[in-house]
């Protein structure tokens, strides 16, 4: 890698692999765009990976003439490992990067960029899925997006919206502890080295971008979902199993989870947890509606009470019993799944006493015992909830001596460009 200026903010690298058509563009914009907009000192790092057409030619021409550019060529493929390379000696206070189609406005740069600088935050990201993001891209590409964020929040219990963005910022203190810790050297980098900063309590900021998908695109979406799935089921063995010191990178860089908020009432309780019913009934009704014609009406109901159950113990953790943070989820999931089997044993068991004592039993009778079955039911689920699943641990505060002395940010207006 070649040597760097020492007074360095921000460091922006674009990864690139047989790119030659759209890099020289790219790079003037971007170079541009930081000209007149970032004050701060920065640079623009191409990081070729292994490409084989002229694009490190083109690089190489790009760093000889436009200044704070520089170019860095690598035998190996891979985002991941650009990144892990580039950022790994990156003498600036804060890393990024973004894709050399730029296919993110760069508008969101400022914003990226800030709250890290400031101290605020330790990881920034731009997010393409929510309320203020602008997002052209066909049908099949927005729903694999949605469908595979919503498989790494319910897997990994992560909180951030988009994994993918190619449009993110990292303070160098938290990249020099979490990169060591990152296994994959491609696509699947992102949402590992986020699900690993949430992990270790770092503050992830969001900034919703406008993005326009790029109709070029190289990308093997098949090859590239089935490692990324492959990726979520080792990351999230790692975790279950405590093979990953996310405890320890919280202690070194100073971050505690948020104090516990105050459980709501008992009667609110009851409000909240009567009213995630009605919802979840809904819910329920909708999906086997949709799913029936697809699995036949035995599956379909066991796939509806199954997603409706993970989506009602989900709501209840959060919205009845003010349950936040990671800790414990994957355990509460299964406790209301084995709460969801004494329920529907208590309804299942009350129709089958019925028909052992009155074989002839009219529709109506059955209705009337389901009926007193559910609400048995109900409470008993409620009781469960509370008292088994989410209830309260008293935990002893922490004493003067063992809180770590506070840590100080740099001004992150001493430096300028």
């Amino acid at each position: 890698m070649p040597d760097r200026q020492p007074a360095l903010d921000v460091e922006i690298v674009v990864p690139v692999y047989n790119e030659a058509r759209v890099l020289q563009e790219s790079v003037w914009r971007l170079h541009r765009y930081l000209t007149e907009h970032v004050t701060v000192a920065w640079r623009i790092t191409i990081v070729d990976n292994a490409s084989t057409d002229t694009t490190f030619e083109i690089a190489r021409s790009l760093e000889q003439t436009l200044p704070d550019v520089a170019a860095v060529h690598l035998d190996r493929k891979g985002r991941g490992h650009a990144l892990k390379t580039a950022w790994g000696v990156s003498p600036a206070r804060v890393v990024a990067y973004l894709d050399v189609d730029l296919s993110t406005d760069l508008a969101g740069l400022s914003p990226l960029l800030a709250p890290l600088l400031s101290g605020h935050s330790d990881v920034a990201i731009g997010t393409r899925l929510s309320r203020g993001s602008r997002v052209i891209r066909g049908t099949k590409r927005e729903f694999i997006s949605r469908s595979y964020n919503g498989i790494v929040r319910a897997v990994l219990s992560a909180s951030f919206t988009d994994a993918q963005c190619g449009f993110k910022a990292i303070t160098k203190q938290a990249a020099d502890r979490l990169l060591p810790l990152v296994r994959d050297d491609k696509w699947f980098f992102d949402t590992e080295l986020l699900v690993l900063a949430e992990r270790s309590g770092l503050r992830i900021h969001e900034v919703p971008v406008d993005w326009q998908d790029d109709p070029d695109s190289r990308v093997d979406i098949v090859q590239t979902a089935k490692d990324d799935l492959r990726g979520i089921a080792r990351l999230f063995a790692d975790l279950s199993r405590h093979r990953l010191p996310v405890e320890a990178v919280a202690e070194e860089l100073g971050r505690r989870p948020l104090a516990p908020a105050v459980r709501p009432s008992f009667r609110s309780q009851v409000i909240r947890f009567c009213a995630v019913g009605g919802a979840s009934t809904i819910l329920y009704a909708l999906l086997y509606f949709v799913l029936r014609p697809l699995f036949g009406g035995q599956a379909a109901n066991f796939l509806a009470l199954l997603l409706t159950t993970i989506g009602n113990t989900w709501a209840n953790r959060w919205f009845t019993f003010g349950v936040t943070g990671r800790l414990g989820v994957v355990r509460h999931h299964l406790q209301g799944l084995v709460v969801f089997g004494i329920a529907w044993g208590i309804t299942s068991g009350s129709l089958l006493t019925l028909h052992t004592a009155e074989p002839q039993a009219s529709p109506l009778t059955e209705i009337l015992v389901l009926t007193a079955a559910n609400l048995v039911a109900t409470v008993v689920r409620f009781v469960l909830l509370r008292g088994w699943v989410f209830r309260s641990r008293r935990i002893a505060p922490e004493s003067s001596e063992q809180r770590p002395a506070p840590t100080t940010s740099p001004n992150p207006m001493e430096l300028t460009k």
